[in-house]
């Protein structure tokens, strides 16, 4: 079958990307729907494209240097680039290709002016639109001039923006190719770009049109500041006109100049708002024909519009599934667990099936609804009050929900044995043998896990696993573990409240929990200094640890001098803590124990930066720290108006919270822990179903189900194309910062912090552990890559318990994520670290090696000069 190099638009659909590219597949897409005018045109295939690289000198050999360099290197691939634009540009047209491409123009106008436009088949993608990547020319006029820019096009695959920007998103430059559109000028009175959907707030309902007067070009580039209009429900909501003062024409002979606009016509709309009204009318047709909201480039001519682009809409959050019309808000999963990253899908099923309350997916994390809570009075106070004391942007979200007229229903309050708003649970003694029966409890629970899997496999794993998992629920629902979780919380949110009621002070809950006995987490950073006691005065370890490029380095380091006794300390520790990674709520993440080289480089810091025996002195200290805050609270409490009463209920909430605080962190230990058998169980499967040649590699299951998964293993069948589809989808979802508050109309909100009383320019946050603190910050968002010097300051996206090693190194800690009890906030207060969470954008605003105070008693930062 001879290959056709050359498709007209009528020829083609969105199902032809591989052919036409995914500008050329949504043109011919677009020119199908019904009253959807499209100009004329034809694409010249991926087909054309191989065939000249196939004769293009070299370029085998260029495009290996390029793909073995450093997306970083902008003066390396700049000059790779234009080398390889030039040979491509260089390659002749071959005889037919070029008869072809002639024909085509003669049917649609030889003479007539085109755009010649690019169409790789990696952009215009769901997941990433290379919006811009390419090159598009416009009113190309004449075949030899055609001809000519159907090459540039071809050559523009490799411009520098777009070779920088496949490789930051993972995709092989062998793998995409491009084609062609060669499509009829069309000279507008005015054009723009239509977003479906509001591309800032992520608000579905919301249309966006831009407009200018002439090509759009102006509009796009930047060239001016165009018409804004917004439409929603059928309406214009909102208008600005700007002062257009320039506009882009076409010139007779080819190509285009910038032309200026009469003063007394640059301030008249573009548009009016009919035709505004008339052009969202078809872009909602647009995005139902395509599934999705969409980027839309239009333009006015002769009275219509005309259609010469249409792409996804890539950086809105997806909305969570509801399977209803109705209204819905939710609130991010992630952020109350200091893990804000995608999660992959088994990740993903198992966190749901495993949590307490039902959870829903988008863009690779999770959300909770809380619509009918706040639907009604009582429930919705409640709610707002614990989000507010966790994270006030979440609070500041939800109520600007609230503020939207309609949007959440009104419900009555329920019952008062009804399930939305809860009751409090019961009191209970202050009684350290408390706590250490529920550590008895999961302990136990986790045994009798790991004795029973042992012989679990094939279909039968999944059934137990099933079993195990209401477990796991009942162990993580003990009405007497959440008694203990809040009693500490309680105490502490008292503490704070009626001391800064008596006394005038801030936070003083941050120096009474300083060192509080039973912290598991606390604990695993002061045993990692432990470990470092072991290694110091080993030379020949050092120096082997500080060399270390793989997993497999534990039995060689036995062979060292003081090898054996490194080994055995870092293999206790891996034994007691080694279940637990960054993200560890995903249990596709692979654990410590997995990759023990993940602590190393903290190790390698404890070593340089303390002396021996500092973990049990800081304990001590801590603990000398709390009991003389104590003691000075209580005595400034007693010479009070009715200061007796006052001290002994202080006293009282102080043994409290010393006693039950330490647990907050335990139930998530246990969480962990059991995942750590999880995750071995569904590894050791996948690897049978790798030898049993189902799977390619066992982490392909990390792309399936937990439900999937189970499934694969009794039909003994998998689908490579969900695999594929699903590992595409995650790359993309890490492009996508998820919202602490997301609506089913598509509206991603962050919150806002409403505080006149801080320094201008000063980064705000939520304080959660007292004390000031000046040093230099150290951007780290990789555990594996920490380089830490005594009184460096951490600053990093979010901290879940697997960061709580670093923070025996730092003077401070400033985070994006958090809250007044998560578990970044409680071990800093244990620590006495000075603490901000909650900062937005703390790691791109501050930058590795800058001079930072941090304000934890406060609640802001300051970048200092």
């Amino acid at each position: 079958m001879i290959e056709k190099y050359v498709l007209d638009l009528q020829e083609v659909d969105e199902t032809q990307a591989a052919v036409v590219g995914g500008k050329g597949a949504h043109l011919g897409g677009l020119s199908r729907i019904d009253g959807i005018r499209v100009p004329g045109g034809f694409c010249v295939t991926t087909g054309a494209f191989r065939r000249i690289m196939a004769e293009a000198p070299s370029i085998d050999d260029l495009l290996d240097q390029l793909s073995g360099m450093n997306p970083d290197d902008r003066e390396g691939i700049r000059a790779l680039s234009a080398q390889l634009r030039r040979i491509i540009e260089g390659v002749a047209i071959p005889g037919d290709l070029a008869a072809a491409i002639i024909r085509a123009l003669a049917r649609h106008g030889e003479q007539a002016a085109y755009a010649v436009r690019s169409s790789a088949t990696a952009e215009d993608l769901p997941t990433a639109s290379f919006a811009g990547q390419q090159d598009t020319y416009l009113n190309v006029v004449g075949p030899t001039e055609i001809l000519r820019h159907v090459s540039r096009c071809w050559a523009s695959l490799f411009t520098e923006r777009a070779v920088t920007y496949r490789q930051r998103n993972g995709l092989d430059h062998r793998m995409v190719h491009m084609a062609v559109v060669v499509q009829q000028m069309v000279l507008p009175e005015a054009a723009g770009v239509l977003f479906t959907a509001d591309p800032v707030t992520g608000n579905r309902t919301v249309a966006t049109v831009d407009a200018g007067f002439g090509l759009g070009e102006a509009v796009v580039s930047g060239l001016v500041n165009p018409d804004v209009f917004r439409v929603r429900h059928g309406d214009v909501v909102a208008r600005a006109i700007a002062a257009k003062q320039r506009a882009v024409h076409a010139v007779a002979a080819g190509g285009t100049r910038v032309v200026a606009i009469d003063a007394l016509r640059q301030k008249q709309p573009a548009l009016t708002d009919a035709q505004v009204l008339r052009l969202v009318q078809l872009g909602r047709r647009i995005e139902a024909h395509f599934g999705r909201p969409q980027d839309i480039e239009w333009c006015l001519a002769e009275g219509g519009f005309q259609i010469v682009q249409s792409r996804p809409i890539t950086t809105l959050f997806p909305i969570p599934e509801a399977g209803d019309q109705e209204n819905h808000v939710y609130v991010s999963v992630g952020h109350g667990q200091m893990m804000t990253d995608p999660m992959k899908p088994l990740g993903l099923s198992l966190w749901q099936l495993t949590a307490l309350a039902p959870m829903h997916e988008a863009g690779g994390r999770l959300f909770v609804d809380v619509t009918r809570r706040l639907a009604s009075p009582a429930s919705r106070a409640g709610l707002l009050d614990v989000m507010g004391r966790g994270d006030p942007l979440v609070r500041d979200a939800l109520e600007t929900v609230l503020d939207e007229d309609g949007f959440v229903p009104s419900l009555p309050d329920p019952s008062p044995a009804g399930p939305p708003g809860g009751t409090a649970p019961a009191p209970i003694e202050t009684d350290p043998a408390i706590v250490a029966e529920l550590v008895e409890r999961s302990r136990a629970s986790v045994a009798a896990l790991e004795r029973d899997i042992r012989t679990r496999t094939g279909p039968a794993l999944f059934d137990f696993l099933l079993e195990a998992f209401e477990e796991h629920k009942r162990v993580l629902s003990d009405p007497l573990s959440m008694r203990v979780i809040m009693a500490g919380m309680e105490a502490t949110w008292w503490l704070n409240d009626r001391l800064q009621e008596w006394l005038g002070e801030k936070n003083a809950a941050d120096t009474l929990t300083l060192s509080a006995p039973g912290n598991v987490t606390s604990e695993m950073g002061l045993a990692l200094l432990d470990v470092a006691d072991v290694i110091r005065p080993r030379p020949e370890v050092v120096a082997f640890l500080q060399g270390i490029e793989d997993d497999d380095f534990l039995d060689e380091l036995a062979t060292l001098p003081g090898g054996v006794e490194a080994r055995d300390a870092i293999a206790a520790y891996l034994d007691r803590y080694g279940m637990r990674c960054v993200g560890e709520i995903d249990i596709t993440r692979p654990r410590w124990r997995e990759r023990p080289s993940t602590l190393v480089p903290v190790i390698l810091d404890n070593v340089r930066n303390f002396e021996p025996g500092v973990a049990r002195r800081r304990f001590e200290q801590g603990r000398q720290r709390a009991q003389q805050k104590t003691q000075d609270v209580l005595s400034r409490l007693r010479v009070l108006p009715d200061g007796d009463a006052k001290a002994v209920e202080a006293r009282r909430m102080i043994d409290r919270v010393r006693t039950f605080i330490g647990y907050r962190e335990y139930p998530k230990y246990g969480i962990v822990s059991r995942y750590l058998v999880y995750r071995q169980a569904l590894l050791a499967e996948a690897e049978r179903l790798v030898q049993a040649g189902v799977l390619r590699e066992r982490e392909d299951v990390f792309y399936l189900t937990f439900q999937e998964f189970h499934d694969v293993a009794r039909s003994r069948q998998v689908d490579d194309q969900l695999l594929q589809q699903r590992r595409d989808a995650f790359r993309s979802y890490h492009a996508l910062t998820p919202p602490r508050v997301l609506t089913s109309d598509g509206e991603a909100l962050t919150g806002a912090y409403r505080r006149d009383d801080v320094p201008a320019g000063a980064l705000i946050g939520v304080p959660v552990s007292a004390g000031t603190v000046e040093g230099r910050a150290r951007v780290i968002l990789d555990l594996a890559q920490a380089d830490l010097e005594a009184g460096d300051i951490l600053v990093t996206a979010f901290t879940d318990p697997s960061w709580s090693p670093l923070f025996v190194a730092v003077a401070g800690l400033v985070t994006e994520v958090g809250g007044l009890m998560t578990h970044g906030a409680v071990i800093a207060r244990e620590y006495g670290l000075p603490a901000v969470v909650g900062v937005e954008r703390a790691t791109r605003l501050i930058r590795d090696g800058q001079r930072i105070r941090v304000h934890g008693t406060d609640g802001y930062v300051e970048i200092l000069p």
